[in-house]
């Protein structure tokens, strides 16, 4: 049986699902990564007195570039997905966190593929792509993966064009 989680052990985080209008999501290449698993969909940290929707709207122009007048949101999961870091890489952080903690927003994106710059703040992303969601869960990292698996059934309803 699960155990419930303790969300003082676990960073508060958004992700973001960027939607085209083809129903193709946005998929980003981790500055720095090696080997196969170097794709994600943006996400990132909420700061102290932040809620959930500011940053995610926050990480989105940070990492991507991307405005909030580019996008409709379409939907925010209800409830928190959890995954935890590899024991290895919690060593390395020396952190108090066990794993994230992300609500997951759901976005249409209503720009241009030119809107979309990666050099706005620190590159988290060296190159990017649109590609199907349900491709998604296999590109990231194996620690992540389950999260992935989750948001791509939540939505799914969003991946197909409009």
């Amino acid at each position: 049986m699960n155990q419930p989680k303790d969300p003082k052990r676990y960073r508060q985080n958004v992700g973001l699902a960027l939607f085209h209008s083809n129903g193709l999501v946005f998929l980003g290449r981790r500055q720095g990564a090696e080997g196969p698993y170097q794709w994600q969909m943006p996400q990132g940290g909420v700061d102290r007195g932040e809620n959930p929707h500011a940053g995610a709207l926050r990480e989105m122009e940070e990492e991507i570039g991307v405005r909030p007048e580019h996008v409709d949101l379409l939907e925010e999961t209800p409830d928190w997905l959890y995954y935890e870091f590899p024991t290895d890489l919690r060593r390395k952080m020396r952190g108090r966190f066990l794993g994230q903690m992300q609500k997951w927003f759901a976005f249409r994106f209503k720009g241009r593929d030119a809107d979309i710059r990666l050099d706005t703040h620190t590159p988290e992303f060296s190159d990017w792509r649109w590609a199907s969601l349900d491709s998604a869960p296999q590109l990231v990292i194996p620690f992540k993966r389950a999260t992935y698996e989750e948001v791509a059934r939540r939505f799914k309803k969003y991946s197909v064009g409009i």
